[in-house]
């Protein structure tokens, strides 16, 4: 089907609101004439009787042709749209309107703390792990920015000990005694090691692994129970894309991250 709406989504459904409002104007006509009809019939007014069923059936028809109008003016290829680059570009142009920070990255949008995954065959973006329907740009963008004013639920103590619990099992499996003498392991073994199981690294994706990070290391929160102590030290690693980790930081800069290492001060 052919796209008429070149603007965008956010223009198409503006469009159809203003016709749908057209058409309710039409539909209370039609209200107001039926009870034209039934005060006529209730009181037994016979010289308005006529009247009132000829405005009713006026309206009743003006009605029927502003919705075929309505609807045939719907015609935008939502499907299609969804799942073209156009989509994201429009919710990236709505966050800079409405003045919410949305970044790109490997086909994935940010907007701070969450991650948004466009689900064109669902008709949905995903947000985190939530699945949104309404996917009106404007609308969209609208709930992000009140997602971003409430309290953030990433618990940085609990990510930091299975960060730490993957660290100690692939410290020893190189033959080392014990953990916590600042070895460097890269962040691709670790999270290789978090997600082993089968259908664990779709539930959660490396983009989410390098979000996290991020949360981490922003939190301020370093020390593990046993009172380990996190680094993520720089290595020659973080100039080049393979081997890091890469995530958009809250600024929308770009963030990479490489190795990771515990020790005790």
């Amino acid at each position: 089907m052919e796209n008429i709406y070149p603007n965008g989504l956010e223009k198409a459904l503006a469009k159809t609101e203003t016709d749908i409002d057209a058409t309710l104007k039409a539909a209370n006509s039609v209200v107001s004439s039926l009870k034209r009809f039934r005060s006529a019939i209730k009181a037994g007014s016979f010289r308005e009787l006529r009247k009132t069923i000829d405005s009713a059936e006026q309206a009743i028809a003006a009605l029927k042709q502003q919705f075929v109008n309505t609807r045939d003016g719907w015609n935008f290829d939502t499907e299609s749209y969804v799942a073209s680059k156009e989509f994201s570009a429009e919710i990236l142009e709505m966050s800079k309107t409405l003045g919410v920070k949305i970044f790109e990255q490997d086909e994935r949008l940010y907007c701070y703390p969450f991650l948004l995954r466009i689900l064109p065959n669902e008709l949905a973006v995903q947000i985190d792990k939530q699945k949104e329907r309404r996917l009106r740009p404007s609308t969209l963008v609208s709930h992000l920015k009140i997602l971003q004013n409430k309290p953030v639920r990433f618990k940085p103590d609990i990510f930091l000990e299975s960060l730490f619990s993957a660290y100690e099992i692939l410290i020893r499996s190189r033959g080392k005694a014990q953990a916590g003498k600042g070895i460097v392991i890269t962040l691709l073994e670790i999270y290789r090691l978090l997600t082993l199981l089968p259908g664990q690294a779709k539930d959660y994706s490396r983009q989410e692994f390098a979000r996290d990070l991020y949360l981490l290391d922003q939190s301020g929160v370093t020390a593990t129970k046993k009172g380990f102590v996190i680094r993520l030290p720089a290595s020659t690693g973080t100039r080049w894309t393979t081997g890091t980790i890469r995530v958009i930081t809250q600024e929308g800069q770009d963030k990479r991250y490489y190795g990771i290492s515990f020790s005790k001060d």
